[in-house]
């Protein structure tokens, strides 16, 4: 283990000094993040400019109903865990997309080290800062600018379980990638798989309640994006879904494990370019 933390701290130092010569690529990456984001604000912001809330209604009946300020919250704390990810682990991109078509991962392979420790630590996203950044300020500014009966519901002691399933979280979206890049291994190209099933996330920065009951299951068991957004942020909020923590714990650790199995199946089933 301390040879693999070792190992990370080197090669997130080698990209750093790599980015030390092309500054103005990393601020241009970190600006583009926050104007993606900025724009999806502002659209909910046009969104909440024609309505009070959003409701959730049964048999016609409003059951629930959450404030710009709450879905605000929601939509910033979605960026931290995958901001985490995206900062780490965002090279498994490229095993889909192009690495294994072109015979690229030979080098993975050549190298005493475990094929998929040495892909996720081989690139640091700085640009990844942006997200996190958004993410950060987002949460805050929700909490600061809430109505006072809103704020008071909130018991700052939930933060402490809330930060222990972040790793979690995180790892869900680190497993999704891994198992949709292996797929690669066999079809060659797989970056649109992984993209169709990364884009689920999307769905996760709002109330889950809000979708029919298919695409609750799809985002809470399947592609359980909605396990590292919605569930711990609406805990935070108002105390709600205290089981959904544990479900994310239990849910990426069985997520990782067969990540884990498809990958080793897929580097088994990998072969190199041809001359």
């Amino acid at each position: 283990m301390r040879k693999y933390l070792r190992l990370h701290r080197i090669f997130i130092a080698q990209d750093l000094k790599k980015l030390m010569e092309y500054k103005v690529d990393f601020l241009m990456g970190a600006i583009g993040f926050v104007l993606v984001q900025a724009v999806k604000i502002f659209t909910l912001g046009i969104m909440f400019s024609a309505i009070p809330a959003l409701f959730y209604k049964e048999n016609g009946t409003i059951v629930d109903a959450w404030t710009f300020n709450e879905v605000l919250f929601i939509y910033g704390f979605s960026l931290i865990p995958k901001g985490i990810d995206h900062l780490l682990f965002d090279n498994l991109w490229g095993i889909g997309y192009w690495t294994v078509a072109k015979g690229d991962f030979d080098k993975y392979l050549t190298r005493p080290v475990n094929s998929w420790f040495y892909v996720l630590t081989e690139k640091f996203c700085v640009d990844a800062f942006g997200d996190l950044f958004v993410g950060i300020v987002l949460v805050v500014y929700s909490v600061i600018s809430m109505p006072a009966e809103i704020a008071a519901n909130i018991d700052w002691l939930r933060l402490i379980p809330v930060a222990f399933v972040i790793p979690f979280a995180v790892m869900i979206y680190t497993s999704v990638k891994t198992a949709t890049a292996a797929i690669s291994f066999w079809t060659k190209r797989s970056g649109h798989i992984t993209h169709m099933c990364y884009m689920t996330n999307e769905f996760s920065s709002y109330p889950a309640k809000i979708y029919n009951n298919v695409v609750k299951t799809i985002i809470t068991y399947i592609l359980p994006f909605a396990l590292t957004a919605y569930y711990p942020a609406i805990y935070l909020l108002r105390g709600e879904y205290p089981f959904h923590l544990l479900l994310t714990v239990g849910v990426s650790i069985v997520l990782f494990i067969i990540s884990q199995l498809v990958w080793k199946l897929g580097v088994r089933s990998y072969e190199s370019a041809g001359s």
